[in-house]
């Protein structure tokens, strides 16, 4: 029996000590999965029988959508409740989703200092360092001996995040060094936490971009980095887990906008909102036909002369837009990991124009041939030959410049390379073939 279906069973006959135990057998993010296929009245069954402890580790793993359901079930009493056992960067995250009242009603019903802490995070944008980090850390001052070093660490380290890595500040709080548990265990007890510590420490702001701030994670291999303020005070952490979220979020979304769908779309959306997600991108792909088309028309008294061309003509451009969208992911994806920008790589551009130039060649070859022995005509396989070589070269210039030329204009290049290279490919790939066409017109009759 599936998870969900014993979930539901357990709901409806009230068996509290079986649902507990199912919760309890399971993990949390395993439990909000089964949860997603749950009814209002029979997710409001259930949050009744479960105690806030248990609540909050179903809700923090919760896609949003769910846990936005969730808490449209309780009462801002029973909200607070939960709260209690998550971290701020959570609780922000959720408050961020509901109303201005509630969310009003529910920070007032807060110990003074958790309510300031959260509306610190709420003031960050939800997609920027500070919108991402928690404030549940350790920091410790310098001058701290070894033995302070791990009374400090036992009395704070339940309610942090990590204790792995305890962050250094002197006097004036700044962020001036970081220290590995590791090396607090294995040293004396009288030796300070300023001669053990690392001085090279790497910190964010939290106005910084998330997708920045993985990019840095992920170059040099860290759990954890702060986050500190103009005056080099530290304000949160952000941890590994975190930046793991971060990482599949972007990737999600790119890998969408390269389709032209919204990051929030999803199966089973209602179609009145994947119709405003979609539609704009696909009158804006029909401009673009048109434009190929119109191209083509220019030639409609070659094609009806030659009607062959009409079957060669999608080889030409199907080839050039696959060769281009191989080109545009290699670069997206270096874009998005700090690895190339125009102003420095520009020169980059022979080498897929090169690449353009083989690929074209051999495939342009294949095709030759192949139509050669269809068609029964030499100059009908060079004509597709040299189309091919072309539309590659231009599929490789296009594809490498077109998003580096977006970032630079600080557009996304994810939602809108593959809309111009689309048009390159196509426009360029049907007039180059059909000129070469009309040039050798008397030999392909």
């Amino acid at each position: 029996m599936e998870l969900n279906e014993m979930l539901l069973n357990a709901v409806e006959n009230k068996n509290v000590a079986e649902l507990k135990e199912l919760v309890g057998d399971h993990y949390p993010v395993d439990v909000a999965t089964a949860l997603f296929e749950f009814e209002d009245e029979e997710l409001a069954a259930l949050l009744n029988l479960l105690e806030a402890k248990e609540i909050a580790a179903i809700i923090e793993e919760a896609e949003e959508e769910l846990q936005q359901g969730m808490i449209g079930l309780l009462d801002s009493k029973k909200i607070v409740k939960f709260f209690a056992y998550m971290s701020p960067d959570d609780i922000a995250d959720i408050l961020g989703t509901i109303g201005v009242g509630q969310r009003k009603e529910i920070l007032g019903m807060m110990k003074k200092s958790d309510s300031n802490e959260i509306q610190m995070l709420l003031g960050y944008g939800p997609d920027t360092a500070g919108g991402i980090m928690t404030t549940k850390y350790i920091a410790l001052k310098s001058g701290l001996s070894m033995k302070d070093v791990l009374q400090e660490i036992r009395r704070i380290g339940p309610k942090t995040e990590i204790i792995e890595t305890i962050f250094v500040v002197d006097r004036a709080n700044e962020l001036i060094g970081s220290a590995d548990l590791r090396d607090i265990l294995a040293s004396a007890e009288d030796v300070s936490l300023e001669e053990i510590m690392n001085d090279n420490v790497l910190s964010v702001r939290p106005e910084t971009d998330q997708e920045e701030v993985s990019l840095i994670v992920s170059k040099y291999n860290l759990k954890v980095i702060p986050v500190v303020n103009r005056r080099n005070v530290i304000l949160g952490i952000i941890t590994i887990d975190d930046i793991i979220d971060v990482i599949v979020e972007e990737q999600t979304e790119d890998l969408l906008m390269l389709s032209g769908v919204s990051k929030d779309e999803k199966v089973g959306n209602k179609i009145s909102t994947s119709v405003v997600r979609r539609l704009p991108w696909l009158v804006i792909n029909l401009m673009t036909a048109f434009l190929a088309s119109f191209t083509v028309g220019m030639f409609e008294d070659v094609i009806i002369q030659v009607v062959a061309l009409a079957a060669a003509m999608p080889i030409v451009t199907g080839m050039g837009g696959n060769a281009g969208s191989q080109t545009l992911s290699v670069v997206i994806r270096s874009i998005a990991l700090g690895e190339v920008d125009i102003k420095n790589d520009w020169k980059y551009v022979f080498n897929e124009v090169g690449l353009g130039l083989i690929n074209g060649s051999v495939t342009g070859l294949i095709t030759g041939i192949i139509l050669y022995f269809r068609y029964d005509n030499f100059f009908l396989g060079l004509i597709i030959l040299i189309a091919m070589i072309g539309n590659l070269i231009i599929a490789g210039f296009f594809g490498f410049l077109i998003p580096l030329a977006l970032k630079k204009w600080d557009l996304d290049p994810a939602i809108s390379s593959s809309i111009f290279l689309t048009t390159a490919t196509d426009v360029f790939g049907f007039f180059l073939f059909l000129s070469l066409a009309k040039i050798f017109l008397p030999y392909l009759l």
